[in-house]
């Protein structure tokens, strides 16, 4: 691994004199990069002349820079770099109108001089982001009041809520004559249909490739360009015009794609196009062509489908929310909502910032989890999990029925498309406009169809282990169950906090809640405080526990109410 040595030296021991650490040569785990490229490389790789240009056209004034980690080290020279271009823009301009001011009437002068404001633009460079760094981080870029981020790296492109993005992909050295050598020895036949699709980061050399290959004979060569579309047939790339007239049309069509594409990426082509070939671009170039890797993903969908086919049985799902920045997010989190609640199913919604198994392995009572994020950071395929973690167009799938699940191998990554789906419209339909008050399915269309007849709903067991599992729809038959007076319709039972009763779990809006009865059954500990019972709980009428003194005094030595010894 780049910046690290072939012997790295062991830590020194915890009893090692302070003297030892100072004079112990460590290799530093990153080395900046400042020293291996040079200011013109910075220049051209960073695209310092397109950012400025588009900086001065939008008249910007509060600037954002996200880096990814990788290039965090490279930060400070574009920092520099840019800070310095856009005050000899500035420069320029100042010039510029001052030439002009000098041929007009002094009334004119004036007009001009009122109308060209002068201004400092202030650049802020965020050093972490929030989710992904794949998406823009807008949270993080309205803590310093920014008007515009500029976004360095690999990004997922997906349609921003809030502030413009400038995305700059960066200029990724590549070997082009290789990658010629390896579409010829993968594609013989040179009258195939065949896509040339890339990274964003290598997607400048695909004119240059694509020139090469048709001057060798290879004449049914499309080469996709970079638009601002998760939807299209092609995650955010142009298709050609038999694809674009008709989607089925993809299927006739190969893929060769520069670098490793993503895991959702990979799982999204896999059913769309006749064969995925990959070059890659992670190992060192050598002077002999690599060979382009056939790619499949039909173990990987297997897993996937296997996966949402355990969490049929589970009872209570986790919606992750994976960004706030992605447009349309609200709306794909209360049409997950309204899903699981319309399978008498429970939901509870969390924001943990970066997803990692630490944090998710805390609610063991969640029986499956739901991430809402961008198409790339949605899918999760990790065994660090305790439990399963699905995307949306997955948790559409486990909530149907054995009889109403098919499995076709296609597999979505973008909510958009669940989104329009829900509102029956095509994948290439027009922008949908979400009705921000939607509500959920409303309990009074389930009360007579599963309250009434609760022993004809058929049973349901559990793939994995065979048995037969009575739970798995807790919502179903507890607001009719609950409220044997018959409340009235009107009012806001849903505000209505109800005193627990005895041996019983506190019910909120007349329905008993899944995580407060896991809670109770399930966890052994239950915070502090939960190793002795509160007398009021258990009779009423009887006074609570007597307050007694505890410990006094210092660490070294505390003294107990009853005796005068330390402790």
């Amino acid at each position: 691994m780049a910046g690290f040595s072939a012997a790295t030296a062991a830590p020194p021991m915890l009893s090692t004199s302070a003297t030892h650490i100072f004079e112990d040569d460590v290799t530093p785990a990153v080395s900046l990069p400042d020293s291996q490229r040079s200011p013109d490389q910075i220049h051209i790789r960073y695209e310092i002349d397109r950012t400025v240009a588009e900086i001065k056209r939008g008249r910007w004034k509060r600037i954002a820079l996200q880096f990814p980690d990788s290039m965090l080290p490279d930060a400070p020279t574009v920092f520099e770099s840019l800070t310095k271009h856009l005050h000899r823009a500035k420069s320029l301009d100042s010039e510029s109108k001052q030439r002009v001011s000098d041929h007009l009437p002094h009334a004119d002068k004036e007009l001009v001089d009122t109308r060209h404001e002068s201004y400092a633009e202030k650049l802020s460079i965020l050093a972490d982001t929030s989710y992904g760094a794949c998406c823009v981080d807008e949270i993080a870029a309205e803590h310093v009041d920014a008007d515009v981020v500029v976004h360095y790296g690999r990004a997922c492109l997906s349609p921003t809520v809030r502030l413009p993005v400038i995305h700059v992909f960066t200029i990724q050295p590549l070997a082009t004559n290789l990658v010629t050598k390896s579409f010829k020895s993968t594609y013989p036949d040179r009258d195939q249909s065949i896509i040339l699709m890339s990274d964003v980061t290598y997607a400048g050399h695909l004119p240059q490739i694509s020139e090469m290959l048709r001057e060798q004979g290879y004449s049914s060569i499309f080469t996709t360009d970079i638009v601002h579309d998760p939807l299209s047939p092609l995650p955010n790339r142009t298709v050609p015009e038999s694809v674009r007239l008709d989607a089925s049309n993809l299927k006739e069509w190969r893929l060769f794609h520069v670098s490793d594409p993503a895991d959702s990426l990979l799982l999204t082509l896999a059913s769309r196009v006749s064969s995925i070939h990959v070059f890659p671009t992670t190992v060192a170039p050598t002077t002999h062509a690599l060979a382009a890797l056939a790619v499949s993903s039909t173990i990987a969908l297997r897993r996937r489908y296997a996966l949402l086919t355990s969490v049929s049985t589970a009872s209570i799902f986790g919606i992750l929310i994976n960004t706030l920045s992605v447009k349309h997010y609200l709306h794909i989190v209360e049409h997950v909502k309204s899903c699981i609640s319309a399978a008498g199913k429970k939901s509870y919604t969390f924001v943990v910032g970066k997803i990692n198994a630490a944090k998710v392995a805390n609610f063991s009572e969640i029986g499956a989890w739901v991430v809402i994020g961008c198409w790339e950071s949605s899918l999760i395929d990790s065994k660090d999990f305790w439990k399963p973690i699905l995307t949306p167009f997955e948790l559409e799938l486990a909530l149907k029925s054995d009889d109403e699940r098919v499995w076709t191998g296609e597999w979505k990554s973008d909510f958009q498309a669940v989104l329009q789906e829900a509102k029956g419209l095509p994948n290439g339909g027009a922008s949908v406009k979400f009705d921000t008050h939607a509500k959920g399915p409303s309990t009074d269309s389930l009360d007579g169809d599963l309250d009434s007849e609760p022993e004809s709903v058929p049973p349901e067991f559990d793939l994995r282990t065979g048995r037969y599992t009575a739970n798995s729809r807790p919502m179903h038959g507890q607001s009719r169950a609950n409220n044997p007076q018959g409340q009235h319709r009107g009012q806001r039972s849903d505000l209505a906090l109800i005193r627990r009763p005895k041996h019983e779990v506190a019910t909120i809006g007349n329905q008993v809640s899944p995580g407060a009865e896991f809670l109770r059954s399930n966890r052994i500990w239950k915070g502090l405080g939960s190793d002795f019972d509160i007398e009021y709980d258990l009779s009423e009428g009887r006074d609570s526990t007597a307050i007694e003194e505890g410990r006094s005094g210092l660490a070294r030595g505390y003294l107990t109410a009853h005796s005068s010894t330390r402790t």
